[in-house]
């Protein structure tokens, strides 16, 4: 069984979503592996999601969390974790640390049982499951479950994000449903160039919700599409963290000949872009957050922002052939992009003064 659920900026209460979170754990009986970029909740949610690891590990359970161990850098794209690890640590449920440095431990997931598998784009924050978008996927199917406990492993024992994400995306099928789990950065570049394959031959549809879009063969392939307008191509990312990207790779003497092709695709194809609140550390954390492609029946979901420091983070993805799943999130990227206003591309000889943003800062976009 494949459930989806989706959240909207104010659509939603967090302790909603800490309760459908706490029924997830609350049901293992053997092993909770929980895989979790950012953890950071308040009052009635933390008490919530607390209590549920706590009285998992009480009875019984086997449960390990490993978490992102913070590194700031050039541009917070993605936005640095607000949890402090000295917080995740007073858990009485074994916990470990996974340097992200460079690259981060990006996940969201839990396994649970060895059967049934927690995905998406949420972290586990307040303003996560109340602010931002976001795109939650439960599974449960052991042999989906024994790829990601063959990843989380990886994390567990190594402690090293570069030295992850080498499962092999072998399909399984799902009721009659094919998912494939892709895990980065071991399968990163594959997995950029699997999403392009997919857009590339498209023939009705694509959709994207994505903060941002610059993974080299994604990029290319968009701009193509864009510029040929022949297959109905639209989507939404966050306008804040789009001119962030804009202004690395106008200053960084690297990767400036993406400009113009993302330009192309933001100005030649109905994308929305959500002006999220600018990153401090004290800041409203609103950013449109879901990860998804809808390439006519096919979906990429997980927590792979279509960039190229995704392809080298610890990150997961699920491609799922299934109509019905792809018309329900093809819908909501829909609804997403109707809440913002078109999408901007900053000129490519634009100022070279900084974008609004705060201290503490996180790896950028290449």
């Amino acid at each position: 069984m494949i459930a989806v659920r989706t959240l909207t900026d104010g659509g939603q209460q967090p302790v909603d979503i800490a309760h459908m979170l706490a029924d997830f754990l609350g049901q293992a009986k053997q092993s909770l592996d929980i895989a979790v970029y950012d953890l950071k909740l308040e009052g009635d949610t933390e008490t919530t999601v607390t209590e549920a690891i706590e009285s998992a590990g009480k009875r019984g359970v086997a449960v390990r969390l490993a978490f992102n161990a913070d590194f700031r850098a050039p541009i917070p794209v993605p936005p640095p974790p607000q949890a402090r690890p000295e917080d995740i640590e007073r858990l009485t449920v074994p916990t470990r640390a996974v340097p992200g440095i460079p690259d981060l431990m990006h996940h969201k997931y839990v396994v649970r049982d060895k059967a049934s598998v927690w995905t998406g784009s949420t972290n586990w924050t307040d303003e996560s499951w109340s602010r931002e978008e976001n795109v939650i996927l439960t599974v449960d199917s052991p042999e989906l479950a024994t790829a990601f406990t063959l990843n989380f492993e990886e994390l567990w024992e190594k402690q090293d994000v570069m030295k992850s994400g080498f499962v092999q995306p072998r399909p399984v099928d799902v009721e009659g449903t094919a998912v494939r789990p892709w895990f980065c950065p071991g399968f990163g570049d594959a997995l950029a160039h699997r999403i392009a394959k997919a857009c590339g031959r498209a023939k009705r549809r694509i959709r994207i919700c994505s903060p941002v879009l610059t993974s080299a063969p994604i990029l290319a392939t968009l701009c193509q599409i864009a510029s040929e307008g022949k297959v109905d191509l639209a989507g939404c990312v966050d306008q804040t963290q789009i001119e962030e990207v804009f202004y690395q790779w106008r200053t960084n003497g690297v990767t400036g000949w993406k400009i113009p092709l993302l330009q192309t695709v933001l100005t030649r194809a109905p994308f929305s872009g959500k002006r999220s609140t600018p990153y401090t550390p004290t800041s409203i954390h609103d950013y449109m957050h879901a990860k998804v492609t809808v390439a006519d029946d096919t979906v990429f979901c997980g927590s792979f922002n279509l960039s190229r420091s995704g392809e080298k983070n610890a990150e997961n993805m699920l491609e799922i052939q299934d109509a019905k799943i792809a018309d329900e999130l093809a819908g909501y990227i829909d609804a997403v992009r109707a809440r913002y206003p078109a999408a901007t591309a900053p000129s490519s000889q634009g100022q070279d003064s900084e974008p609004g943003t705060g201290a503490g800062r996180a790896p950028g976009d290449g």
